[in-house]
């Protein structure tokens, strides 16, 4: 299973979409408190996330939690304007986590340094934009993820 993880994310739809990904991809989220917002059936209503119930997800009250759970993935992967490599050249395995940081700030130093050999970029072409949006980057990285577990698996072994 891959998994998602969302680092303090802080905008209740990037969320909101990044989880209806995960449904649908059989992803499980993990959701690093704190969180920006309140998840309650009244707010997943009033945004038509209907699908939450087909959501696998965890809440983790901080980091080190997250990193104690046993439903955690197996090895994770930053993703950051700060990467040592573009993620087309990871080799994505099952049960490796992607880990996105925070919209306003990112991933935090520490994070950074836990993470040093597994940070990974997406291209950007356009040095004067910023960067993609947090469900853009995660959709783009999920599927990556995907596609290459699908073609291992495709693969018959040499």
């Amino acid at each position: 299973m891959l998994h998602v993880v969302l680092f303090q994310p802080e905008i209740a739809p990037n969320t909101g979409n990044i989880g209806r990904m995960c449904a649908v991809t059989r992803t499980r989220l993990h959701l690093i408190h704190p969180l920006g917002f309140v998840i309650n059936d009244r707010n997943l209503r009033r945004a038509g996330m209907d699908y939450w119930r087909h959501l696998e997800v965890r809440e983790h009250r901080d980091w080190a939690a997250f990193r104690a759970s046993p439903d955690g993935p197996e090895r994770l992967w930053l993703f950051t304007t700060r990467g040592e490599r573009v993620f087309w050249d990871a080799e994505f395995r099952d049960g490796d986590g992607l880990v996105f940081g925070c919209e306003s700030a990112g991933a935090p130093d520490w994070l950074h340094a836990e993470l040093a050999g597994r940070r990974l970029t997406l291209p950007q072409p356009h040095p004067e934009v910023r960067s993609l949006n947090l469900s853009t980057a995660a959709g783009v990285a999920c599927y990556e993820a995907l596609r290459q577990l699908r073609v291992r698996a495709a693969t018959p072994p040499a």
